[in-house]
């Protein structure tokens, strides 16, 4: 349950990422409120998360997959660049946050 709860406050981090680039530097009402909100949500299931789960193990694969659902969302989103170096190094951060729930 612990994972499940890691894995949905890492995608909320995900979505706070995005409407923060939408809230254009808090002067855009909706996102700015959404930013707060989805952060708020974000770290709470964190915490609940690391009820259980430990410290460094935890907090790595929330930025983890904070980290990359942000890259992808700015990818097919955004139009950001999806070159070879960008998308290697993403996998290089799926392979750390597999092998950090193998290893706990």
């Amino acid at each position: 349950m612990s994972w499940l709860v890691l894995v949905v406050a890492g995608l909320f981090e995900v979505a706070w990422a995005f409407a923060l680039k939408l809230s254009h530097g808090f002067s855009v009402l909706i996102p700015s409120i959404a930013t707060f909100v989805l952060m708020a949500a974000s770290f709470f299931l964190l915490a609940f998360a690391m009820k259980n789960l430990p410290l460094g193990t935890a907090y790595a694969v929330w930025t983890g997959i904070g980290a990359v659902g942000t890259a992808m969302v700015g990818i097919v989103f955004l139009g950001e660049s999806a070159s070879l170096m960008r998308l290697a190094s993403i996998a290089l951060i799926v392979l750390g946050i597999a092998g950090l729930k193998l290893a706990s």
